[in-house]
C-alpha cells in the first residue's frame, strides 16, 4: 500500500517524484505529465435486479471474476501506454442494450453512512492491483443512472463522507476523486445537478482528502466556471464533440481556472480528439460501450478499436514507430450479438484519412458513414445505433480516402 503517489505541479502530474512518461527516452514532449487513460467504470461493477440478465456474450457475469478478470489485464494497458482508469462505485450504464432505470447498482446504504462490503472489497483490491502498477485510479463517486436512489440531500452528503473517509483510510495516495460522472445529469437533485450544490460537494470532500485531487465531470462539451474554479483538476467529457468543439472546450476550461490540469476522462473511440488533447496538453479518455462498459465486459485489448487505440497512443506518445494504415470491421464477431442486434462499425488506426466509409449489406450499399468513428446508425462519436438480424457474412465496406 502507497507504493505509488500522485502530485500535481502546475498542469503537469508527477507519479513518485517523476513527470509522468519521462521514463522514456524519445517521448513527445507534449506527453510529459499527461495521465492518459481509460473508462473501465465497471471495475467493480454488480446487477442486483437480476444479474442472469448479463449472461450474454457468450459468457456469465459474476462480478468477483469480473473485477479479478479486469485486474488481471491492466499490466498489459500499463504497458500499452496508459497510466490511469476510471472506475465507479456506482460503476456505469450498459447504454446501448438496457435502460438505467432498469439496472439497481446502488452500494451506498443505511442514509449513506455505509458502503456495501462486497463493492469494498473489490475495489481494494483494483486500488491495490493500480498501486503496484504504477497506475492512477479516478474513483467517481456517483453515477447519474444510480444517484436517482438517492432521497435526500443528507443522503448525498453522507455518501460523499463515507467515501472519502474510506479512501483516505485505504492509504492510496495514487487516487483522483471524481464526485460525479457528468453530474449536471442528475437534474431532479440540486445538490448534485448544479454547480453551486458540486463546489460544496468538491469542497466537503477535499476537507476531508486535503492531498488528494478532487474535481467532477460535466456531459460532453460542457464545463462549469464554479466547479472549475473549486476543483483541483479539471474533468472534462468529450462525448459528441468534433475537434474543434473539443479545442473550444479546453480553451473554455483554462480560461475558468487557469494553471491547473485539464483531464478528459471519458470521450469515445475518435482517435482524433485524442491527438488534439495530446497537442494542447491535455490527458485523454478513451470510451468504448461495447468493449468496455457492457456486462460481461472483456477486459483485454479486444481486437479492431481496443488494439488501434492502444497502437496509436503508442505512436503518438513517441513510444512505437508509425505503421501502415490498418482497419477491422467490427461487431460482427461470433459472440458479439444480444437479442438480434449488432453494433457495426469500422475500426481505423489512422482515420484521419478516410474520407467516408460505405457499408454493403448483400452487395447493396447500406449505409455511408462520414464522420469518425465510422459506425452504422451513428449518433454520436461515442453511440450508435443497433442493427436487427443479419447475417454477419454478408456484411462488407468500401473505403473511400482522402
Amino acid at each position: 500500500m502507497g507504493k505509488t503517489k500522485l502530485t500535481i505541479k502546475g498542469e503537469d502530474f508527477y507519479i513518485n517524484d517523476k513527470l509522468t512518461y519521462s521514463e522514456f527516452e524519445k517521448i513527445n514532449p507534449k506527453a510529459l505529465g499527461l495521465l492518459m487513460n481509460a473508462r473501465f467504470i465497471q471495475g467493480i461493477y454488480n446487477e442486483k435486479l437480476d444479474p442472469s440478465r448479463f449472461n450474454r456474450y457468450g459468457r456469465e457475469f459474476n462480478p468477483d471474476t469480473n473485477t479479478k478478470e479486469f485486474i488481471s489485464e491492466l499490466p498489459n494497458w500499463y504497458n500499452s501506454g496508459l497510466r490511469a482508469f476510471t472506475i465507479g462505485i456506482q460503476g456505469g450504464g450498459p447504454c446501448f442494450t438496457f435502460h438505467n432505470d432498469n439496472l439497481f447498482n446502488q452500494p451506498y446504504i443505511n442514509n449513506g453512512t455505509e458502503i456495501e462490503k462486497e463493492y469494498l472489497d473489490r475495489l481494494d483490491l483494483v486500488l491495490k492491483a493500480a498501486d503496484d502498477l504504477g497506475m492512477v485510479a479516478i474513483v467517481s463517486l456517483f453515477y447519474p443512472g444510480q444517484a436517482i436512489r438517492f432521497k435526500t440531500d443528507e443522503e448525498i452528503t453522507n455518501s460523499v463522507k463515507t467515501a472519502c473517509k474510506y479512501l483516505k483510510e485505504s492509504g492510496y495516495k495514487n487516487l483522483i476523486v471524481e464526485i460525479c460522472n457528468e453530474y449536471d445529469l442528475c437534474k431532479t437533485q440540486p445538490l448534485l445537478g448544479t454547480g453551486e450544490g458540486m463546489s460544496s460537494l468538491i469542497k466537503l470532500a477535499q476537507s476531508i482528502l486535503p492531498d488528494t485531487p478532487i474535481g467532477s465531470s460535466q456531459y460532453g462539451g460542457i464545463v462549469n466556471r464554479e466547479v472549475s474554479i473549486a476543483s483541483d483538476v479539471i474533468l472534462i467529457h468529450g462525448n459528441g464533440q468534433s475537434r474543434g468543439h473539443y479545442y473550444n472546450m479546453i480553451k473554455k476550461a483554462r480560461e475558468f481556472s487557469p494553471g491547473k490540469p485539464v483531464v478528459c476522462n471519458e470521450d469515445s473511440q475518435a482517435i482524433g480528439n485524442m491527438v488534439v488533447s495530446i497537442k494542447e496538453h491535455v490527458s485523454w479518455g478513451y470510451y468504448n460501450n461495447m468493449t468496455k462498459q457492457e456486462p460481461p465486459v472483456d477486459w483485454t485489448i479486444t481486437r479492431g478499436e481496443d488494439q488501434f487505440f492502444v497502437k496509436r497512443l503508442g505512436i503518438e506518445l513517441g513510444l512505437i514507430e508509425s505503421t501502415e494504415q490498418e482497419t477491422y470491421l467490427q461487431g460482427l464477431e461470433e459472440n458479439m450479438t444480444y437479442e438480434g442486434m449488432r453494433w457495426i462499425r469500422l475500426a481505423s488506426l489512422y482515420p484521419e484519412k478516410i474520407d467516408f466509409v460505405e457499408f454493403y449489406y448483400d452487395g447493396k450499399l447500406y449505409e455511408t458513414v462520414y464522420d469518425e468513428p465510422f459506425m452504422v446508425h451513428f449518433e454520436q462519436n461515442w453511440k450508435q445505433g443497433p442493427v436487427l438480424n443479419t447475417n454477419p457474412a454478408l456484411w462488407s465496406v468500401k473505403i473511400i480516402e482522402k
